[in-house]
């Protein structure tokens, strides 16, 4: 169906004004996901630009990185993960991920299957649906198990130019990986590699295009009121460079603002539970990288200088680099919740900071060298990679009081409120699809278009950016954020 007859099908009706407050990866999808369908969508950022908050790196399909969750929000996390595939293709890094357990890790790989077979008849079952869900690869090849036998005799084969079978991913892992410090057999699963800049890049094009969409950067809430009749809310805005307070009216008042939703929540004396997470990611450069590389994961307990070692690979020799110890990604007290008086956690200064302004370059150096030696005990050779960047960093909302959760989407709060509080990425279609339907069930919007998409999803002009266009801005938006290009690129 072309924009034209969309257009008609919704001109009958008066549409509902609705404001997304935060132009995140929730904001940006959700208004996507509305305007595509006609609906007036106000997207309000405080900061210049979209999709700019926490970082993230990994589709997480299947939920392979965390033993600590339950079954259930691993395949919710792969169904979500399948679809954000399906509208930000554009965005994704097809390639695998190892996931290897050291010797010193109480585990066995083997406790790792009966999850995997679950996650792989649950892909299989939704490529049977529909061929479209076929996004990962083939569904029997979702998962794959390599004993020490197999890779060690990689190690003398020739570094591939282009994975031609799963093996050919591990190549170069076999040629510098320790693996007398790792418990056999490891594991290559089709979680595949998320570009922030990318996604960032898909959103910010396609919303410059629809006419639905009205985009307002640099502009902040400072107070929400509901109207008198309960029929909608009164939003008051500041631009960055105006003193003067902008007043609008709305029909219905999405709070997608991340870690600081809980700052929209007290302006409506709105209690909510919730936990707000600094965490950090840290830019390497390996000039003497050779091959193709895989994502690798090293299992360890989060917390303990053992924690999880995460190496997502770039193009030209960069890396994105996770240690989930207090000293590398995690920080002590990093993690805190709201309490009685507040929705909103309160995060130290220090790290308040370093969201706001700067990071000290000593820190840089200190924790982006303490995350490659992190790596390098158990990939030698990279103990030869420099600081790259600064750190990709952020805070992490995490709603209730489980500071596992990882399969979130959204809340709602009396009349017309609702709060996007995704964990990962992947599930901010999820949170889309949720208030959708709780539009249509007040009854503010009735289009046969809208409700015939109610369940499936309409991105035609999302749909419509292409490779080079993605990359030319994704490449602009690491300039202007002081990354390298090279995590804007697609291998």
């Amino acid at each position: 169906m072309n924009q034209a007859a969309k257009k008609s099908d919704t001109a009958s009706i008066a549409s509902p004004k609705i404001a997304i407050i935060g132009g995140g990866v929730a904001g940006s999808t959700i208004a996507l996901r509305f305007a595509e369908l006609g609906i007036d969508t106000n997207l309000i950022e405080k900061g210049d630009s979209l999709v700019n908050g926490p970082p993230f790196c990994h589709l997480h399909a299947g939920g392979n990185l965390y033993r600590e969750i339950s079954d259930e929000q691993c395949l919710t996390l792969l169904e979500q993960s399948i679809e954000t595939v399906k509208v930000y293709p554009q965005s994704v890094n097809k390639r695998p991920t190892v996931i290897a357990l050291p010797k010193n890790d109480p585990g066995h790989p083997c406790d790792l299957l009966p999850r995997l077979e679950k996650l792989r008849a649950k892909y299989t079952s939704l490529v049977w649906q529909d061929v479209g869900n076929k996004v990962l690869g083939e569904p029997e090849q979702y998962f794959r198990l390599f004993e020490r036998t197999e890779i060690e005799a990689l190690k003398d084969h020739p570094l591939p130019d282009k994975a031609q079978c799963p093996s050919d991913w591990l190549v170069a892992f076999a040629q510098h990986v320790e693996l007398d410090n790792l418990k056999f057999p490891i594991v290559l699963v089709q979680e595949y590699g998320l570009s922030a800049f990318r996604f960032a890049a898909i959103a910010s094009m396609a919303i410059e295009k629809l006419p639905d969409c009205h985009l307002h950067t640099n502009t902040q809430v400072v107070a929400l009121e509901q109207l008198a009749d309960a029929s909608g809310w009164r939003v008051s805005m500041k631009k960055h460079d105006k003193i003067e307070t902008i007043y609008a009216d709305f029909d219905y008042v999405i709070n997608a603002c991340g870690f600081k939703s809980g700052e929209i929540d007290d302006m409506l004396s709105a209690k909510r539970r919730r936990m707000v997470e600094f965490k950090a990611a840290y830019v390497a450069h390996w000039p003497k990288c050779k091959g193709l590389w895989p994502e690798v994961i090293f299992y360890g307990e989060r917390g303990t200088p053992l924690g999880m070692a995460q190496l997502t690979p770039y193009p030209d020799g960069y890396f994105q680099l996770h240690g989930m110890t207090q000293d590398i990604t995690l920080f002590k007290n990093g993690l805190v919740a709201s309490c009685e008086n507040s929705a909103q956690p309160k995060l130290a200064e220090r790290f308040m900071n370093k969201i706001e302004h700067q990071w000290p370059a000593e820190l840089i150096e200190k924790r982006t060298l303490g995350s490659i030696e992190h790596i390098a005990q158990y990939i030698p050779s990279f103990s030869q990679a420099s600081v790259a960047a600064k750190p990709l960093f952020g805070a992490q909302q995490i709603p209730g009081d489980d500071a596992d959760l990882r399969a979130a989407d959204v809340s709602f709060h009396g009349k017309h409120y609702a709060r996007a509080e995704i964990v990962k990425a992947s599930s901010a279609l999820a949170a889309a699809d949720a208030i959708l339907q709780d539009l249509i069930a007040n009854e503010l919007v009735s289009s046969a278009l809208i409700e015939q998409y109610a369940t499936k999803h309409y991105f035609p002009v999302t749909g419509q950016c292409t490779e080079e266009e993605v990359t030319s801005r994704a490449e602009l938006l690491a300039r202007q954020r002081q990354y390298p290009e090279a995590l804007a690129k697609n291998f």
